[in-house]
């Protein structure tokens, strides 16, 4: 059997488990609440680890990797920053988020973000809130969808295109069949498979250089001066730019309707209590790993055309075929247990949201799955036909829903009461920001956190005074 065989055999054994999850998950999917949050009986386990792996996609495995293979140490940042978005996000946003949406009976980020909010206001801001979802996912879906296309172009020589459908098809087929259970339970079982291989590859790629000591006498004479810099050889405020520019890469989390979703669907406080650690050596491990692959394969491997491919590099180099082809499937993890994440929120922004198939249990259902394959499609056609860098086209997405949503999550969780005006302006301020710094010149310190903090702003100059109490949108009942 020679090794493109034995990869594809991995693939298809793989694949078939993840497809009869999603029959099994179809059992237990009866109504939208079930679809899209699983019915809010997440356990620790499946929450944490799903959790962390729909947040860190191609991007952690390809992409940072890749990014510490060019700049060096200073992709370090980013680690910290991601880390520090997680810690927030589990140990301040989840508790809240968790009960406010049980009070009041919420299953999208949307049904938060529009709570109080009334007449033409509200039906500006789910229209506004809709289309920043399906846009950003779009793109967002587009990325894991190169990244597949990356993987079986690479192991079974073919064509960009096909290999783009091939993995697309895959994604769409589960995620159709058992909705927010089959991506949660699919998602965990990738997530643990990405974690073992993130282990394996590393450690294996430091023995090869001959250990610590080989690997930082390697690393130096490798290097660059400023590839050996924690601020990319800048000084005084430069530095602290690319200090504060990685780390801002952490307020995105806030933001992200298919993290926050698995706080909706959490079974209880223990579970949540319990998750929060999982997901924390879960991201230690994955980030960790990947920002020291890219630097071990800095040493071992020179000269790559795109530097994004180094984890398939450094795959073939040093391990056996059949060895090869678990971590190979490692790497698909990674993008389906986001795109399968994202195509379910993207659809429950229109399906629900927009209230298509309103009244009837099985028109619902069905306007679920349907939205799911026009988005498979167009994700298809912009992955085939508007190529990009997949860490680029993931960074925008996720500064832009970040941006969007993020300040009031934060502000209506901290017990802030907010007028409707102030929240459309708020959203459409942080979106729009976001999409015309993407295209500036502009430091990464100024996209990522300026768009987030005008948003912010915008909230807090726009807060309910206490005569403009009758036309508030009220907090969270357990902070006020």
């Amino acid at each position: 059997m020679d090794t493109t065989q034995i990869v594809l055999f991995t693939l298809l054994v793989y694949k078939l488990l993840l497809i009869g999850v999603g029959f099994w998950a179809s059992r237990r999917t009866r109504d939208q609440g079930d679809f899209f949050i699983g019915g809010r009986g997440l356990g620790p386990v499946v929450a944490a680890i799903s959790y962390s792996s729909s947040a860190s996609s191609a991007w952690t495995l390809l992409g940072m990797s890749g990014l510490a293979y060019v700049v060096g140490v200073s992709a370090l940042w980013l680690v910290v920053g991601s880390v520090l978005g997680m810690f927030v996000a589990w140990w301040w946003i989840a508790p809240r988020l968790m009960e406010h949406s049980r009070q009041h009976g919420q299953i999208t980020l949307t049904d938060f973000i529009l709570q109080g909010c009334e007449g033409g206001v509200r039906r500006a801001l789910l229209w506004l809130c809709s289309l920043i979802i399906v846009t950003s996912f779009t793109l967002y879906v587009a990325a894991q969808f190169q990244g597949a296309g990356n993987t079986f172009a690479s192991t079974f020589g073919l064509s960009m295109s096909s290999s783009i459908v091939t993995g697309a098809l895959i994604i769409m087929v589960y995620t159709l069949l058992g909705g927010f259970w089959a991506v949660s339970v699919t998602d965990t079982i990738q997530g643990l498979l990405m974690a073992a291989a993130v282990l394996a590859l590393p450690i294996t790629a430091l023995a090869a250089v001959g250990g610590w000591e080989g690997f930082i006498t390697g690393l130096r004479a490798a290097s660059t001066p400023q590839q050996l810099s924690l601020s990319a050889g800048n000084a005084g405020l430069l530095g602290l730019g690319v200090v504060l520019g990685g780390t801002a890469i952490g307020i995105g989390t806030f933001g992200q309707p298919h993290l926050l979703v698995r706080f909706m669907a959490l079974r209880d406080r223990r579970a949540l209590l319990q998750a929060r650690w999982i997901s924390l050596a879960w991201y230690l491990v994955v980030f960790g790993g990947m920002f020291f692959l890219g630097l071990v394969g800095h040493v071992l491997q020179a000269g790559i055309d795109n530097p994004e491919n180094i984890f398939f590099v450094l795959t073939e180099r040093l391990f056996p075929t059949a060895l090869g082809a678990v971590i190979l499937a490692a790497v698909l993890s990674a993008i389906m247990s986001t795109a399968d994440s994202q195509l379910l929120v993207a659809a429950s922004a229109i399906a629900h949201d927009l209230g298509l198939g309103r009244g009837n249990r099985a028109r619902q259902m069905l306007a679920s799955r349907l939205t799911i394959v026009a988005l498979v499609l167009v994700a298809v056609l912009v992955a085939i036909y508007l190529p990009e860098k997949i860490f680029s086209r993931v960074l925008f997405a996720w500064v832009a829903l970040g941006s969007a949503f993020g300040p009031l999550v934060f502000l209506r969780l901290a017990g802030c009461s907010l007028q409707p005006g102030a929240i459309f302006a708020s959203v459409l301020t942080g979106f729009a920001l976001a999409v015309v710094l993407a295209q500036s010149p502009l430091p990464m310190l100024v996209q990522r956190l300026l768009p987030f903090a005008l948003a912010a702003l915008v909230l807090w100059v726009g807060r309910v005074q206490p005569q403009d109490a009758r036309r508030s949108v009220a907090p969270p009942p357990h902070s006020r």
